[in-house]
């Protein structure tokens, strides 16, 4: 199969070159442009699957079994911090991406040496990311590559309360599959299925990945209870694995211990189901840019020779194509239904990402008011904190996949309407949230209210003194000396008194002080996802935008040409007529061959699963593509 879409390949390459000489020779360098740039993506199609997970579940020993090399850190204490991309190239070599230095400059990338990946891309080497790596990438002459297959092994995302899962979580929708992977120790956890839910509402592919099959005996039972949760949540598929089994079996190149390891099957479905359906997907992108060209290429050929060939038609020709330029005229207005529909929708679609981000945030401040005014927040504010932000960062990534699929679903929509034969819808990764909480400050610390001995006594004696002094006072008028056993029984009742007013002033302030801390990480959390969720929806538009746009002005390039074309023919000489006619017909001759070697790919709802339509599940609260 492979070797069907490579051969495939290859001939719509050569069919794209002669196209892009004909749009040249013709004087179309827009449409010349946009073979090369088809060409471009057909030739070096560079395929994603994204390994995901918990912390250390076995991601990076994973990528080096299925690749047969040491790509990745692997060890008892490492922890991967920083994305790692494993692609094709044919010497070996390292690179790492830093952050700018300054505010708008460009990232930087350097290359290092090999073995030194370990002290830039894991917790031992690169604590906390002190380093300011934003991502790694490790290009080695491995076969499983070759066909643009890069492997991009993530930080672990530590549950729902981890910066990660939202960092991981931006990568999803620029990623063409996903393999979630956990170990055969225990079954899913609830983070990992909440996780594996968003993956398969954002990725076109994912699959699931039992690791470490030959540490646990028991690891048949896990399997059977995982694929359960899966066949809950969907069709995901389930491969069971050993690394450990797969890496022996290269080394003593044991078949059989390689068969035994579980990765045959996983290498399989990398092959058909990601790389096979990705190609299919890049070379169904080529023809019909290949079949938008030709077509446009012979608008103005058959209109000239149709004028020179049957003056009598050439009145009613050129009034057709006078109606079809001004219908592409108003594809380039922004009064086109395309572009009205992208507009509005783009403003709903704001409206209603903002309505939906202060809700869910309002409904986790009112929970932690809630929690906060039941007992004292100072001794549990630790697990108080966790628990805010693990409910945060569910309630922004649920917004940021549900405004994901709002946004490709209007993408689509506006596709639909501009052209029902455009497929080709330009996908901007709406989704990708990194950097959205960084500048959020931590949640602040809270006073335990523990008070020492010392303290109390204090609280107790300062409140006992009025009551000694007033009992005191009274019983000195029958002759009682002031400290005398009435006094002393009263200083000990007001001082009580005093001592538990204290402390519910106390209880209280450090309630209301709770609340104004959760109130202002709420807020500071809700203004930064506003902004950014604004800037990718920007982003959306004008991708749209753009990308119609040029369609139109394709178009309107196309039929003003042939209208040229055809009134510079109807007012020719007649002694060049028939020369001209000749090279026209040859002309079109070439373009006619050009459109017979143009490959029929057949149709597969699986290849275009990523462009086709999708309805909004459950879980965008209901509401749904208005």
């Amino acid at each position: 199969m492979q070797d069907q879409h490579a051969n495939g390949t290859q001939q719509i390459a050569g069919v794209i070159r002669d196209a892009g000489d004909l749009a040249v020779s013709a004087g179309r360098t827009d449409l010349a442009a946009r073979l090369s740039q088809a060409g471009e993506r057909l030739t070096d199609p560079a395929i994603r699957v994204i390994v995901v997970g918990e912390f250390k579940q076995g991601k990076s020993k994973l990528i080096n079994a299925l690749v047969n090399a040491p790509a990745c850190p692997v060890d008892d204490d490492v922890a991967t911090t920083v994305p790692t991309t494993v692609g094709y190239a044919a010497e070996p070599s390292a690179w790492v991406t830093e952050k700018p230095a300054a505010a708008g400059a460009a990232p930087s990338r350097r290359r290092i040496e090999l073995d030194e990946l370990t002290n830039w891309v894991s917790e031992r080497g690169n604590p906390g990311n002190e380093r300011d790596i934003l991502s790694a990438e490790v290009l080695l002459p491995r076969e499983i590559l070759r066909g643009g297959l890069q492997l991009v092994d993530s930080p672990g995302v530590g549950g729902l309360e981890s910066a990660n899962f939202l960092a991981t979580l931006s990568a999803l929708s620029s990623a063409h599959a996903v393999l979630l992977v956990s170990d055969a120790s225990q079954e899913y956890t609830e983070p990992e299925l909440q996780f594996l839910r968003h993956a398969m509402r954002i990725s076109p592919n994912v699959a699931a990945v039992l690791a470490k099959t030959d540490l646990y005996p028991d690891w048949r039972t896990i399997e059977q209870i995982d694929r359960a949760h899966l066949t809950e949540d969907g069709d995901v598929p389930l491969f069971s694995v050993s690394s450990d089994l797969r890496l022996l079996a290269a080394e003593l190149q044991d078949r059989a211990l390689n068969d035994e390891s579980g990765f045959p099957a996983l290498v399989a479905h990398l092959r058909r189901e990601v790389l096979g359906r990705a190609e299919s997907i890049h070379q169904r992108g080529a023809v019909h840019d290949l079949m938008s060209v030709v077509d446009q290429l012979g608008i103005s050929l058959h209109a000239e020779l149709n004028a020179l060939q049957h003056p009598e038609d050439t009145p009613r020709m050129i009034a057709e194509l006078e109606a079809a330029k001004a219908k592409a005229d108003e594809f380039r207005g922004r009064s086109a239904r395309w572009q009205v529909t992208l507009s509005d929708g783009i403003a709903d679609l704001v409206a209603d990402m903002e309505h939906d981000v202060r809700d869910r945030l309002r409904k986790v401040q009112r929970e932690a008011e809630q929690a906060i005014d039941e007992g004292d927040p100072g001794p549990i504010w630790d697990q108080i904190r966790e628990w805010l932000e693990q409910r945060v960062t569910a309630a922004v990534s649920e917004t940021f996949v549900w405004t994901d699929e709002r946004s490709r679903w209007l993408a689509e929509e506006v596709a639909e309407l501009f052209s029902k034969d455009e497929s080709e819808i330009p996908i901007v990764d709406v989704s990708d949230i990194g950097g959205v909480l960084d500048p959020v400050d931590d949640i602040a610390g809270l006073d335990a209210g523990q008070l020492s001995a010392g303290e109390k006594i204090y609280i107790g004696v300062r409140g006992s003194y009025g009551g000694v002094l007033m009992v005191g006072l009274a019983t000195g008028l029958i002759g009682m000396a002031l400290i005398n056993p009435l006094s002393l029984l009263a200083g000990v009742l007001v001082g009580r008194r005093a001592y538990r007013e204290d402390m519910g002033n106390r209880l209280s302030r450090r309630q209301q002080e709770a609340k104004m801390i959760v109130r202002r990480y709420i807020d500071e959390v809700t203004f930064q996802v506003g902004k950014q969720l604004k800037d990718r929806l920007r982003l959306v538009q004008r991708g749209a935008r753009d990308h119609f746009g040029s369609l139109a002005e394709e178009l309107h390039s196309s039929l003003s040409d042939a209208l040229l074309k055809a009134r510079q023919a109807a007012s020719g000489f007649t002694a060049t007529r028939d020369q001209r006619v000749q090279q026209l017909q040859k002309r079109i001759d070439e373009l006619e061959r050009v459109r017979r070697e143009i490959p029929a790919l057949p149709e597969h709802a699986a290849v275009s699963a990523r462009f086709a339509p999708r309805a909004v599940t459950a879980g965008s609260r209901d509401r749904g593509p208005r």
